[in-house]
């Protein structure tokens, strides 16, 4: 190793005085409107599944999130910045992704409160392939895919189901996913707000009947499949609310402050999150251990585990899959809006 190392250090001295930095090709810039039309759900399915496979095996270099914190003041704020990125094994290109979430008097200039963009890199030469300026929409695609995911390998073929507590962009993007892998479904959706339009515009767009519920009890006692995608600011369920063999996938969950499921129901499930290091410090299992009902023992498997071959749902057993979304997907996606815009 260190041979081989002096080898490159020898290499690199015989040729600084040549380097020529302006032979790196500047990034392609692929904007919204153009991404929004060429990516969808079912383009990430595959790749995020291998993916997770992937990480499993110790194949994907996954750095822990970064936060920033905008505070507010009279010049800024308040928001917040996340940055993740990933590096599958033996793929051609890796991902760095920069979110910003909560800044929420955009509001007050017509602007969402959230955007971000990717940066794929090659990752033989180390340059700047390409930006997306994705403002969120790769996240969620990716999100969904996960969601997908869990679905196929925790929940029966047929006879599902499937609520939906928020019906924001991530919850269109999980029905998306749903239907994916479990297309034959029966869908109920509850949320503060939007409800009945999130349930006109998948039934239109998917072919599949949606119910609203008057509540999130409602719902949770007539659906076999739960996914929760809201802040986090509270929790959206109870244990006695749930059915024998229910799945709960929640992804609302990426902060040390935020919590959708209650840790009793954590306790009295099987556990599956997507990366135990990360649901432990910022995910549902974080309040589960800080309130001193679990630790990371209590934990079933990781996500990945499923894919490579371990069982998922063995009977009516309760069912939590804790998505808080890795740098894994991140470049598994996009890997994939590479792969499919670079040639447009």
């Amino acid at each position: 190793m260190l041979a081989k190392l002096s080898k490159f250090t020898r290499l690199a001295a015989t040729t600084s005085s040549r380097r020529n930095f302006s032979g790196f090709a500047p990034p392609r810039l692929f904007d919204y409107e153009t991404i929004t039309k060429n990516l969808a759900v079912s383009d990430a399915i595959e790749s995020v599944e291998a993916a997770f496979g992937a990480l499993a095996n110790g194949k994907v270099d996954v750095p822990m999130p970064m936060h920033i914190g905008i505070d507010e003041t009279e010049s800024a704020g308040p928001g917040d910045c996340h940055i993740k990125g990933g590096y599958v094994s033996g793929t051609k290109t890796f991902t760095v992704k920069l979110a910003c979430v909560s800044f929420y008097k955009n509001l007050e200039k017509g602007l969402p409160p959230g955007c971000g963009v990717f940066v794929v890199v090659d990752a033989v030469t180390g340059a700047p392939l390409a930006i997306f300026q994705e403002n969120r929409f790769m996240t969620d695609l990716r999100t969904g895919a996960a969601g997908a995911v869990s679905m196929k390998y925790t929940t029966p073929e047929e006879g599902n189901t499937v609520g939906f507590i928020g019906c924001g962009a991530i919850a269109r993007n999980m029905a998306r996913a749903a239907a994916s892998v479990r297309p034959n479904f029966q869908g109920v959706v509850y949320g503060l707000d939007g409800a009945e339009e999130f349930a006109a515009e998948m039934s239109s767009e998917l072919g599949v009947n949606f119910n609203v519920a008057g509540s999130s009890e409602e719902l949770c006692k007539s659906s076999n499949v739960i996914f929760t995608q809201t802040p986090g600011s509270a929790t959206v369920l109870e244990l006695d609310w749930l059915q024998p063999g229910t799945t709960i996938i929640a992804s609302g969950s990426d902060q040390p402050t935020k919590q959708e499921i209650p840790s009793a129901v954590l306790k009295a499930s099987k556990y599956i999150p997507d990366l135990v290091k990360q649901t432990s410090k910022v995910g549902e299992l974080r309040a589960a251990m800080k309130e001193g009902v679990m630790t990371e023992k209590d934990v079933y498997c990781e996500l990945g585990e499923l894919v490579n071959g371990k069982v998922g749902r063995e009977g009516d057993e309760l069912i939590v899959v804790d998505l808080t979304g890795t740098g894994a997907q991140d470049a598994a996606i996009g890997q994939v809006a590479w792969d499919k815009l670079s040639v447009l």
